[in-house]
């Protein structure tokens, strides 16, 4: 008798494209930690919410104009005479915000269990790479709507280039297309947004989920499940993704979008939290809005460039505060992952540092003022000590023996 996987229809397909193969070693046959908790949803979510953004991307790209002329009348047009239109173009709004939730969970997850620690350094390097990638993707679409808050947040964060040394006025006239931020700019953004890093973004999430799935996901405990194996070779402390993790995904997916779809039908501003009220006007050069900011999942590091009164040293600063996380699988000389058994000295850091990066968005999002200027300088400082002093007190801190075999608490 022939072997049914073998045949039908299935059968012709798997004999072109090794899609049964496909399956069965990245979901119904990878072995993922039985322990997985809370913190393991936002991983899946992240990949939803990023399906939402193509999805609804490509869709209010067939109706928007990248003309500085037209793009804030076609956005308008989207809003009120395309059907539907104004939930797509909520659904990707409200989207890019709660992506950004999304992935700084699922960054945090790993610095709770150390995720990024020997065997995941690469694993982390891609991410790292990723989550620049989402803020350069996320800053060019915010551009696109071409409201007051758009052209003038532009304006302001491609001006910071022209602090390089010898070659900055050049460099930000290169990257405008113009003088001035105007319709070279728009439609140079416009094009890296739905082509270019999408394209790269694409090309990194693939390498973040096969990077994954070599070395493994780690747990809670930070147990490298695969060095138990049972006579037939599967991890004692693992079981299949599918369907265990797969049924529990979609319960996560579900309590989601019951939160996602509350913030589109009831507050997709968000009291211009996720969009701010000058957006709403066409954008204008020759009026400025009273407070220019970026969204709010920028400002921490807006927060850091102005804590620096020196320009160009300001500007090291932001970037450096960004491409710093990806030096942490270096940094971390504790020899336990998890945050279970780390020492009191780490968890009182860490909480120090999740302080610090919220209140320097909230800083960001406040008008410059001296008494919030030298709270940025202190959170500035407290953010980049839990880097740069991790080597000591990952070192020092004392660690609780971890056990053999994962647990369930």
């Amino acid at each position: 008798m022939k072997n049914s996987s073998s045949s039908g229809f299935m059968g012709w397909i798997d004999a072109r494209f090794p899609a049964t193969k496909m399956w069965n070693e990245h979901v119904a046959q990878y072995y993922a930690p039985k322990n997985f908790n809370f913190w393991y949803f936002f991983g899946s979510l992240a990949l939803l919410v990023l399906v939402n953004q193509l999805l609804t991307g490509i869709w209010l790209a067939m109706f928007y104009k990248p003309s500085a002329v037209e793009a804030f009348g076609s956005v308008e047009y989207i809003m009120r005479d395309v059907p539907k239109g104004w939930l797509l173009r909520y659904m990707h709004s409200t989207g890019a915000s709660f992506f950004f939730i999304v992935i700084y969970l699922h960054m945090f997850r790993g610095l709770l269990y150390g995720s990024y620690k020997k065997p995941r350094e690469l694993l982390w390097l891609i991410g790292t790479a990723l989550y620049i990638c989402l803020l350069a993707e996320a800053f060019m679409g915010y551009l696109l709507p071409w409201g007051q808050m758009s052209f003038w947040g532009g304006k302001v964060i491609t001006s910071l280039f022209e602090a390089i040394p010898g070659v900055g006025p050049s460099v930000v006239e290169w990257m405008r297309g113009d003088f001035n931020v105007a319709d070279a700019t728009l439609n140079r953004f416009f094009a890296l947004h739905v082509i270019g890093i999408p394209l790269i973004f694409l090309l990194l999430v693939w390498m973040h989920l096969i990077a994954l799935h070599e070395v493994g996901s780690n747990n809670p405990d930070g147990i490298e499940i695969k060095e138990r194996k049972d006579k037939d070779g599967h991890p004692l402390d693992g079981i299949p993704f599918h369907p265990y993790y797969t049924v529990k995904d979609f319960f996560g997916v579900g309590v989601f979008l019951i939160l996602f779809c509350a913030v589109i039908f009831f507050a997709p501003d968000l009291g211009g939290f996720f969009l701010e009220g000058p957006n709403f006007e066409p954008a204008n050069p020759m009026k400025t809005p009273e407070h220019i900011a970026p969204v709010w999942y920028m400002t921490p590091f807006y927060a850091i460039l102005r804590a620096i009164p020196d320009k160009l040293s300001g500007v090291i600063a932001m970037l450096s505060a960004v491409l710093i996380i990806g030096f942490l699988p270096w940094l971390d000389r504790s020899p336990v992952k998890s945050i279970r058994y780390r020492g009191p000295i780490y968890k009182i850091v860490l909480t120090i540092f999740v302080i610090s990066f919220i209140s320097l968005g909230y800083l960001g999002l406040k008008p410059p003022s001296p008494s919030r200027m030298i709270a940025a300088q202190i959170f500035s400082v407290l953010y980049f000590a839990f880097f740069l002093l991790m080597p000591i007190y990952s070192k020092i801190d004392k660690t609780k023996p971890v056990p053999d075999r994962v647990t369930y608490k």
